[in-house]
């Protein structure tokens, strides 16, 4: 059970990884000059992007809403940071 949960976790990780890297792309796009019909599109990229992130981190919130049940602890109950 813990490896399937492990292993449900780092999907949803890289999940993250990849749309807030999708993400970054289309605000960097922002800078550039582009023509209207362009920056049209570029707007619904951003949002749809900004969505898949907020989805793909609310997925990673439902597999496991609290943290890491391998993250090591402090006696306090409070997770030690890497």
């Amino acid at each position: 059970m813990a490896g399937s949960l492990d292993f449900e976790l780092g999907r949803a990780r890289l999940r993250v990884k990849r749309a807030e890297k999708s993400l970054s792309r289309a605000k960097e796009e922002t800078g550039r000059e582009n023509g209207v019909a362009v920056n049209i599109a570029l707007c619904c990229r951003l949002r749809a992007a900004q969505q898949r992130v907020m989805e793909a981190r609310e997925r990673q919130t439902n597999i496991y809403p609290g943290p890491h049940p391998n993250q090591p602890r402090c006696k306090n109950g409070e997770e030690l940071s890497s």
